[in-house]
């Protein structure tokens, strides 16, 4: 978590809560971390961290958006922003097809 707060540090963005949901309260099986955060602005936020060896294509996309679904029911809360945090390997389809859902696509955390 301290490396998620340094990472937003640096883009400006600071958090007063900060909170992580298993997946497995979602019903997944996926190896992702999810965190639910606000910032000073009053602004919600839901951040997804994958770290795989393996690319990120578009069927990855897909099941990150039912998880995401999910997680608005979950927390019984619509989020203004919706951040993907990946290190490995981005396939450009998959990318496209997240920010034309609203996403913000970050390669380079980690």
């Amino acid at each position: 978590m301290k490396n998620l707060t340094n990472y937003f540090l640096k883009k400006n963005i600071l958090f007063k809560e900060i909170s992580e949901v298993i997946p497995k309260e979602l019903g997944s099986r996926k190896k992702i971390q999810i965190y639910t955060a606000t910032d000073i602005k009053a602004s919600y936020y839901a951040i997804f961290i994958v770290d795989a060896k393996s690319r990120f294509i578009r069927k990855n996309a897909n099941d990150l958006l039912e998880l995401f679904d999910k997680l608005i029911s979950y927390k019984d809360h619509n989020f203004k922003h919706k951040e993907l945090l990946i290190s490995s390997p981005l396939c450009s389809k998959a990318k496209e097809f997240l920010k034309q859902n609203g996403w913000s696509v970050r390669v380079d955390f980690m």
